[in-house]
């Protein structure tokens, strides 16, 4: 397993060992001695979501406030997304930044993002599977998150804007200057 920390501190881009042989493929997807080892955190996952999406579908920006807060590590297990992460840090020196990294079923990365950063895919592929592991329960009371065009990130979703098919919640979120961090 490779793993590399983005611009971003602590959000790290994860690429498996695949061993690929006749039969097809096998790669261990988490071990979390292994994880912690690396990461330098304890890590306890509580909560595995899976969504399916077509062509143009994004989610996002979403993130969890407060005490509900929650790191992810997120995947793909079928097609292909760009995959977006915000720090929303305020004592962070890359507060506001973003990055952005393809997943897809071919490159088989993860991505880790800790707690205090939004998150947002596109789907890139004609359809998509996305998987992801939360430290935290779901809690939609502190549910908040960011609109996907905001001038201020300048995300490139890698689609032409009248492709993309978003969500009435998603289009009414508000500008990052404006966010409930």
């Amino acid at each position: 397993m490779r793993i590399t920390e983005t611009i971003l501190a602590g959000c790290y881009i994860i690429e498996p060992t695949i061993i690929n042989d006749g039969r097809g493929f096998f790669y261990e997807f988490f071990n979390r001695h292994h994880f912690e080892l690396l990461l330098g955190q304890q890590l306890n996952f509580v909560q595995d979501n899976r969504s399916f999406s077509k062509k143009g579908v994004l989610r996002g920006l979403h993130y969890q406030k407060g005490e509900h807060a929650q790191a992810k590590l997120v995947s793909v297990l079928d097609g292909t997304v760009l995959d977006v992460v915000v720090d929303l840090r305020e004592e962070s020196p890359t507060f506001g930044r973003h990055v952005s990294e393809v997943l897809s079923v071919e490159n088989k990365k993860q991505i880790f993002i800790p707690r205090g950063f939004a998150h947002g895919f596109v789907v890139l592929s004609d359809t998509a599977e996305f998987f992801y592991k939360c430290d935290n329960y779901y809690n939609k009371a502190s549910e908040a998150g960011i609109i996907y065009n905001d001038p201020f990130l300048n995300i490139d979703w890698k689609l032409p804007l009248d492709e993309l098919i978003i969500s009435e919640k998603d289009q009414k979120l508000p500008l990052f200057k404006h966010a409930d961090l």
